[in-house]
């Protein structure tokens, strides 16, 4: 299988267009042919980064790589930062806005599902610098 590489951008608090972005990852690594269980696992990671962006970041991309050994999802975004990483990866923590929570989102479970479904997680951030959320898969 020949490398692919696909650029989409997301932006911040464009909640009626949210979650497109892991739908088409998810129809083109079934149209590719992977495995039904590594297709949830990259879909759910991406959904989750991809809401990351939308609730709490400025405006992001995410870059996905798909090759024949690894699929790796980077996602970047200019927003205010996670200033403690630690506490962002506990289970139910949130930073989620109002708006956010009465639309039902904002559990406090992305980074840790996110965490919970890769092979590979690193996240690069820190208060006022944006975040970078690098995700990793063995094929």
């Amino acid at each position: 299988m020949a490398h692919l590489t696909k650029t989409y951008p997301i932006k911040a608090r464009d909640y009626l267009k949210a979650g497109e972005v892991s739908m088409e990852i998810h129809g083109l690594m079934k149209k590719i042919g992977f495995d039904s269980d590594l297709i949830r696992r990259v879909s759910i990671c991406a959904y989750e980064a991809e809401m990351n962006v939308v609730m709490h970041g400025g405006d992001g991309v995410l870059n996905v790589e798909i090759g024949s050994e690894s699929i790796n999802l980077n996602v970047k975004d200019s927003g205010p930062g996670i200033e403690d990483i630690g506490l962002a990866m506990q289970e139910g923590f949130s930073t989620a806005t109002e708006e956010a929570r009465q639309m039902g989102f904002g559990a406090g479970m992305g980074l840790p599902n996110i965490k919970k479904n890769s092979d590979r997680l690193e996240i690069i951030s820190d208060k006022g610098m944006g975040t970078e959320v690098r995700v990793g898969f063995t094929v």
